[in-house]
């Protein structure tokens, strides 16, 4: 009986290990991502990645012009649209130096057509045990048009 309670006790540790999640990680090659066989997604991609490094994590939000039309339409439910609401929301917080890469953990950059979508490793604490950590992913697509970006959708939930 005793060591049939012990297969059962390994069979079920292997099942609940087999269910675990494997972390999310970040690609550490961004020019690999940003690299495409069609030269209008690979400048779509260049140039979001450019506005995120430059006016979203450098705050160098006198840059938006240079990214996004004036009357860009943002879905994230937390900022008006408009480029000069998403210059405001971004302005609470002194310039730094632009990095020359993306400094959050970048899985990967896709374009199909004028979308271009950044995925982000994302850490959330577990709702279950606090005490844990989880991985997941975070999304901001963007559109282009006529070498701006004209539209924004991330996961954002609403503050």
């Amino acid at each position: 009986m005793f060591p049939r309670l012990i297969l059962i006790a390994f069979l079920a540790g292997l099942a609940v290990s087999a269910h675990a999640q494997v972390a999310v990680t970040a690609n550490p090659s961004h020019a690999d991502m940003l690299r495409s066989a069609d030269p209008k997604l690979a400048a779509n991609k260049k140039l979001v990645y450019d506005f995120w490094r430059e006016v979203l994590e450098a705050r160098h939000v006198e840059l938006a012009e240079k990214y996004v039309i004036a009357d860009y339409v943002q879905h994230n439910p937390n900022i008006p649209t408009g480029r000069q609401a998403m210059v405001d929301f971004f302005a609470g917080k002194p310039p730094k130096e632009i990095a020359p890469a993306v400094a959050r953990p970048l899985v990967a950059i896709s374009a199909d057509g004028d979308l271009v979508t950044l995925a982000f490793v994302q850490q959330g604490t577990d709702p279950k045990d606090p005490g844990k950590k989880y991985t997941t992913i975070w999304f901001d697509m963007f559109r282009v048009a006529n070498g701006q970006i004209v539209e924004h959708w991330d996961s954002a939930a609403k503050n």
